[in-house]
């Protein structure tokens, strides 16, 4: 079982870190075909706002899990980076794998989010041809158990998203937010999220900016009282604003602290992006508080006990899906058995049809019926033993049959 995973996430690392190590699309394909170009035989990058982690497939373990925090250094010019690094393998990788999509290794405990962009990962390793039998298997099992704990445990019904979390966290800053107003700049899944948190706490108004103003225009009729402005006019409403949340995907910071205006009254800002966007310089200014993703670990672990409870009975369903994992993983040792065996059938049947046609002036309906019988008789020959390895649980014994097999067969 050759599998492991390198990288970087909350866990070990803080915001400044992680932002320095995220894949856009177009280092994952560079990434992933300097790893297939050096015997890893197959790769997934996981790559959002908490985590940026690097799955492999490959023989010598050990030694290719070196080669990628090599990699992680030289490629992001991030001397020290190692330090943050983590690695695992084996069913420990697996475990990993299975808690990040099942959302239990998240900032947010039970988190949705993660389970599609898992999918999204895996996805984008399938198109590249760099997801193959053992991580098309691993990938469906991950989002398979993913499933059935949240079906499970409802864990995910619990509002702990960091959208939520924000809202939250915002609102212990201000006192109350009803009735005042605030500037989203972003209109993603987790500001879709933000916009509808602050309409459930009764907001005077919601300016609402975006680099695509046409988008912003079409939320008018799903928000109530959300008030487009244009991306080049965010920092005119600044000085109307209580509270400012930003989460847009922008690779660089897109509120500046040169560009900042003179604030005249008290606001608070969230920085909910990763890399982040709004310039952390900027909590230097007179009348603004800045806030990001880490400040809300607070309010997360006062929040999450239930949802630990919960988190409870998604390890033991993990545990279990695990043992199904390793018991297939051993079943696909005696595939290349297999493989030989049929290899065997179809050249002794090539070689027996071509002696019949040789010997026998037959019809085309004749040699099909005699063409068909052959195949069914040496099939029937291989499938006992076939069947007898796959249900062979005992590892020591199926090794031994295998052997056994392909000595009497002279695979």
């Amino acid at each position: 079982m050759n599998i492991g995973v390198i990288g970087i996430n909350h866990n070990l690392a803080p915001i400044n870190i992680r932002e320095h190590v995220f894949f856009t699309d177009i280092q994952k394909i560079e990434a992933i075909n300097y790893f297939l170009d050096r015997d890893i035989e197959e790769v997934v990058i996981l790559s959002t706002c908490n985590r940026s982690e690097i799955y492999i497939q490959a023989k010598n373990i050990d030694e290719k899990i070196k080669l990628v925090e090599d990699f992680y250094e030289e490629f992001f010019n991030a001397k020290g980076i190692k330090e943050y690094l983590f690695s695992k393998k084996y069913t420990s990788a697996i475990e990993h794998l299975f808690k990040v999509a099942s959302g239990l290794d998240s900032i947010v405990l039970g988190e949705d989010q993660i389970l599609g962009q898992v999918k999204d990962a895996h996805d984008f390793s399938m198109q590249l041809g760099s997801s193959k039998k053992i991580f098309n298997k691993l990938f469906r099992e991950a989002v398979n158990i993913a499933k059935d704990i949240k079906n499970t445990t409802k864990i995910s019904h619990q509002p702990l998203s960091i959208s939520y979390i924000g809202i939250k966290f915002l609102q212990n800053k201000v006192g109350n937010l009803e009735g005042k107003k605030a500037l989203v700049i972003g209109i993603g899944k987790m500001n879709r999220l933000t916009m509808k948190y602050l309409e459930e706490e009764k907001l005077d108004t919601i300016y609402v900016s975006n680099r695509s103003h046409g988008k912003v225009i079409e939320l008018e009729s799903e928000f109530k009282n959300i008030v487009p402005i244009r991306y080049e006019d965010r920092y005119k409403v600044m000085n109307d604003v209580d509270i400012v949340i930003s989460a847009t995907a922008s690779p660089h910071m897109i509120i500046r602290y040169d560009e900042m205006p003179e604030i005249q009254r008290k606001i608070f800002m969230m920085d909910i992006a990763l890399p982040r966007d709004i310039d952390p310089k900027i909590n230097e200014l007179e009348n603004i508080e800045v806030y990001d993703i880490d400040n809300l670990k607070d309010i997360h672990d006062k929040n999450d006990k239930k949802r630990k409870e919960l988190a409870q009975i998604g390890y033991e369903m993990i545990s279990e899906k695990i043992i199904e994992f390793t018991e297939w993983l051993d079943s696909i040792k005696i595939d290349p058995t297999i493989e030989s065996l049929n290899d065997k059938c179809l050249e002794i049947r090539e070689d027996t049809l071509e002696y019949i046609y040789r010997k026998t002036n037959l019809n085309n309906r004749d040699k099909k019926i005699i063409d068909k019988m052959l195949t069914s008789a040496l099939k029937r020959l291989i499938r006992e033993p076939i069947i007898n390895l796959k249900q062979t649980k005992d590892k020591g014994k199926r090794e031994e049959y295998i052997k056994l097999v392909e000595e009497l067969f002279e695979l």
